[in-house]
């Protein structure tokens, strides 16, 4: 079982440059608890406009994202296309477009490869855009995306927002680095990067 592809990456997508791997759920927008209402998408204060700098920046965004309410049957798939949709016309209206969108629609007991923190996702939008480990971040707010960062060699980054508020920071493995949102994460590798 792998990963769907809900977007990917438009022809004129920058062959180079930086790439951030970032959660849906409670880093762009309020963990819905198997959200189905389009009209139910909160963007998280500050997540659009951080992704809209990056993507100014150069940095190309992937969105992966455990959907475990579809394989659960908590989640229909037409309400879940709705949901997205939305979500991709806030991020298009912010100028933060993602470049690809995956998601693992899998239960966690079905054994998938794609749900985090297996490396599927990763390896599919590594399939999607070429790039390297040395040029990249995950952003995520379970253990489960610090794991994934972690298993990919990319940098990694645990936001105290939506699950990452209940997160014991001292049990994450080393080499997460926990901070405070979205935004801070965007401010940390811009001025890292000199933009």
């Amino acid at each position: 079982m792998k990963p769907v592809i809900w977007s990917r990456p438009a022809p004129d997508t920058p062959a180079a440059g930086p790439l951030l791997l970032v959660d849906r759920d409670g880093v762009i927008i309020e963990d819905g608890d198997y959200l189905a209402d389009p009209s139910r998408v909160r963007p998280l204060p500050g997540a659009l406009a951080a992704l809209a700098r990056l993507k100014a920046a150069g940095w190309r965004l992937v969105g992966v994202s455990n959907q475990s309410g579809l394989g659960r049957g908590r989640i229909a798939p037409d309400a879940f296309a709705a949901v997205q949709r939305r979500v991709d016309a806030e991020l298009a209206a912010a100028g933060a477009s993602l470049d690809a969108m995956l998601y693992c629609p899998h239960a966690p007991d079905a054994g998938c490869a794609c749900r985090k923190p297996a490396l599927g996702m990763v390896e599919a939008a590594h399939d999607l855009l070429d790039w390297t480990p040395n040029r990249a971040a995950m952003v995520g707010d379970k253990r489960s995306d610090a794991e994934l960062g972690l298993a990919a060699g990319v940098r990694t980054f645990l936001v105290r927002t939506g699950q990452g508020c209940g997160v014991d920071a001292e049990a994450l493995p080393p080499g997460v680095e926990v901070v405070a949102d979205l935004a801070a994460v965007a401010t940390l590798l811009l001025a890292e990067a000199g933009s």
